[in-house]
């Protein structure tokens, strides 16, 4: 039985916990690449809503992290990477519809799947660190001190109901902001308007497939719909999202949103653990979330997109530091030798190689040869606790 939908401070304080990743590639793909901003949030957030109610769970909706730095840093255009994101999804629907996902879900070992998550859950701690220092200023309202005193804040609030600790720190973060640049806000002007029909043409899937969607569908595949799903079980052990369910959601989002010219989304295991890290029991935190989302990009759609780019990256990297903790410390129920050896394989190639499809293949490679007695490293072999295993 899935959780009832809540609507309280902590709701509203876990919706906030996937921000760090959001708003970093939505303002990239926004300021680098053309993307409609108002098209972005509103999809974002029509789609925080739908898994909200499908789910019951504070399942985040993410950017596509691959096409998002491809994007980015290669200069795509906004037709290129909607391209990106409808290929991605018709793959992963097709294995949804089909159930080949859940195939694949009882088969990867359990071992390498606690690789993945430790490899997304360090990538979001190391991510957040860097933004912490990378503001390169000591003391400073998006500073080094900023972000301590924000950690700070976070751990002293840790076991607040009545003062959640993700809301506090975001509406600090606000107000730093409002008192270091006051003209952001005095120049906020409503503008209405909705996505429009704007459909890729051929050349843009030939060259946003090449380009992004191949690097995309692996990461989609393992992270937004078998770790997440893993991660789900954890949490939510009464109501898991089970994965074909994941994916045809992955696949709808964005052979919908594709055809308005909005970023690339999915699902996510380190948004689902930033949310319950600070809070989100249910999917009342998303479709919160979700409403905003609507409300802002319909009502000032790219005139937000200065506050967004300026908004502190000290205060981002402390949600991103906490959240990429509560997914890595999943990964302590390994207890045996042989799954802790993959585990920490699967997790340092896909860190080293920046690749977590590289970093599946020689952890479950690795697993193969445990369970067949062909490789042994102490008493406890085979010993690989995983779904498909003995």
């Amino acid at each position: 039985m899935r959780p009832a939908i809540r609507w309280d401070r902590k709701e509203i304080s876990g919706s906030l916990g996937d921000l760090g990743t959001f708003i970093p590639l939505l303002v990239g793909m926004v300021t680098v690449c053309g993307l409609n901003a108002g098209s972005a949030l509103f999809f974002a957030g029509l789609f925080n809503v739908i898994t909200g109610l499908t789910f019951g769970l504070p399942m985040a909706v993410q950017p596509m992290k691959a096409i998002a730095a491809i994007a980015i840093s290669e200069g795509l255009t906004p037709a290129q990477i909607a391209a990106a994101g409808i290929l991605t999804s018709a793959v992963i629907l097709i294995l949804g519809l089909t159930n080949w996902i859940s195939r694949l879900d009882r088969i990867i070992p359990m071992s390498v799947v606690r690789g993945l998550q430790l490899a997304v859950g360090l990538t979001l701690l190391f991510k957040g660190i860097r933004l912490i220092a990378g503001t390169g200023i000591l003391i400073g309202y998006d500073s080094i001190l900023t972000g301590l005193l924000g950690g700070g804040l976070v751990l002293v609030l840790f076991f607040s109901d009545r003062f959640p600790g993700a809301l506090w720190i975001f509406l600090i973060g606000l107000g730093l902001l409002a008192l270091e640049s006051p003209e952001l806000f005095a120049s906020l002007r409503l503008d209405f308007s909705l996505p429009r029909w704007t459909p890729p043409a051929w050349g843009d899937f030939l060259a946003g497939g090449e380009r992004a969607a191949l690097a995309q569908i692996p990461l989609t595949l393992l992270n937004s719909v078998i770790a997440v799903c893993a991660l789900s079980r954890d949490l939510f052990p009464a109501c898991p999202a089970t994965p074909r369910r994941v994916s045809i959601s992955v696949g709808g989002m964005n052979l919908i949103a594709g055809w308005f010219g909005a970023m690339p989304m999915c699902h996510g295991s380190g948004g689902l653990a930033g949310q319950y890290r600070f809070g989100a029991r249910s999917g009342g935190s998303v479709i919160f979330l979700g409403g905003i989302k609507i409300a802002l990009g319909c009502l000032l759609g790219t005139a937000l997109m200065p506050i967004l780019a300026a908004y502190p990256e000290s205060i981002l990297g402390v949600l991103l530091v906490f959240s990429g903790m509560e997914l890595s410390l999943i990964t302590r129920d390994v207890k045996d030798r042989n799954s802790a050896f993959v585990m920490f394989l699967t997790a340092s190639t896909s860190l080293a190689l920046h690749s977590l499809a590289i970093g599946f293949v020689l952890g479950w490679v690795l697993s193969l040869l445990f369970l067949r007695g062909i490789i042994r490293t102490g008493p406890d072999a085979p010993g690989n606790h995983s779904r498909s295993e003995p």
